[in-house]
């Protein structure tokens, strides 16, 4: 059995407030997983990282790697070859910037699903492991009625059909489309879109395969729609009220905020984007910011994802999420850390992934300084990337 043997490190496992220093694992290289792990001075033939910080490969659980974030283009009216090369692009620069495993929340041409084949038999390397959606499942003229990107259904039976088709192509996460968005031209975030009996249907269906649902759900009363129709994640939730956030942690739905994408457009991309697109998003940051606060001091769980792909809001920016959470939502580096572990759990990997134990994939950053001290620490441009134990980046 090839091995190879890291030593001298502080560890954090995903898992636990606390640093292990003095730590070392063993890798089984066939497999990619940790075999064995402890502190103390370790095996002698041993990777000497120098008493740095090793921590868990971040899980974003909301990305559009076909999208291109410096004009809002979500890959609608792009053919398919420059889709795979841009989206190739995106997979890379999510894993330099420490991103181990993504949830696709929509992709133009189901190229995730390709790429996830193409990953899982080597012919595509050096990119996160993927966990594909296809195209997000919308209404006839819905946020999501755009060329190439979705699929649409207007009935429980047109959903169920095109759910089964999903699946049968290969889609581990299903997307829906509970509410109007920021990115389409004439919808706002309070319009509801599929129907309670249209989402509980792909629900039933994505369930019976084990498949976790996650719905755009940005205003009312599409947030609650989505929550009695049963599904797993509500994505963005800027306008999530009481009622709802106690739902949420009654029943254990995760809320995936992507600040960084409500922050991207209404700081970064004034006077660059259609004045429409800037304006909704400027009257919904601060009321966002404070909702989100709010569901999660009542103990909502919330997991790490950024929407990346959106204006402004490029695949390198997800250690830049857990700043925001810190800077506004009161939450401490390790509570922000945590999300990524509640993202692993959200998109049922976290048997395997998510974070650093003996029989898990030695999935794992290397940073200079402690991330539980600073949780910008992650923010480092040269850090270490390690995928089942082997370098990366």
């Amino acid at each position: 059995m090839a091995e190879i043997s890291f030593k001298n490190f502080n560890l954090f496992d995903g898992k636990r407030d606390h640093i292990e220093e003095n730590s070392w694992f063993t890798v089984d290289q066939e497999i990619g997983k940790i075999t064995q792990m402890g502190t103390g001075e370790g095996p002698e033939e041993a990777v000497d990282l120098h008493g740095k910080y090793v921590i868990p490969g971040l899980m974003n659980c909301h990305t559009h790697i076909v999208a291109d974030p410096s004009r809002g283009d979500g890959g609608s009216n792009t053919n398919e070859t420059e889709i795979a090369v841009r989206s190739v692009d995106s997979l890379r620069t999510l894993l330099k910037s420490g991103v181990t495993y993504i949830r696709e929340c929509g992709s133009a041409y189901d190229v995730d699903i390709t790429f996830n084949r193409m990953s899982k038999e080597g012919t595509l390397k050096k990119v996160p492991h993927i966990l594909p959606s296809g195209g997000a499942f919308s209404m006839t003229g819905g946020h999501g009625d755009m060329p190439n990107m979705g699929n649409l259904v207007d009935s429980p039976d047109a959903m169920r059909h095109a759910v089964r088709v999903g699946l049968k192509k290969g889609v581990k996460a299903v997307k829906l489309i509970a509410t109007g968005g920021v990115m389409t031209a004439g919808d706002d975030m309070s319009s509801t879109q599929l129907s309670v009996e249209e989402m509980r249907t792909a629900v039933v269906e994505a369930h019976h395969q084990g498949v976790p649902v996650g719905a755009h759900a940005e205003g009312n009363p599409g947030i609650m729609n989505a929550l009695e129709a049963g599904v797993d994640s509500i994505e963005h939730g800027f306008y999530v009220n009481d009622e709802e956030a106690d739902m949420m942690a009654k029943n254990g739905t995760y809320l995936t905020p992507t600040l960084i994408a409500a922050w991207g457009v209404a700081e970064l991309a004034k006077g660059k984007i259609p004045e429409w697109e800037s304006k909704k998003m400027q009257v919904a940051l601060d009321d966002g910011f404070e909702n989100i606060k709010k569901a999660w001091k009542k103990g909502v769980k919330v997991t790490l994802g950024t929407d990346a792909g959106t204006p402004f809001n490029g695949f390198d920016m997800t250690p830049v999420e857990l700043e925001l959470m810190v800077k506004h939502e009161d939450a401490t580096p390790f509570e922000a850390l945590y999300t990524s572990w509640n993202a692993a759990e959200l998109m049922k990997v976290s048997n395997e992934y998510g974070s650093l134990e003996k029989g898990k994939y030695a999935d794992f950053l290397v940073l200079d300084e402690n991330p539980l001290a600073d949780v910008k620490a992650v923010q480092q441009e040269d850090k270490e990337v390690y995928l089942s134990g082997e370098r990366q980046f």
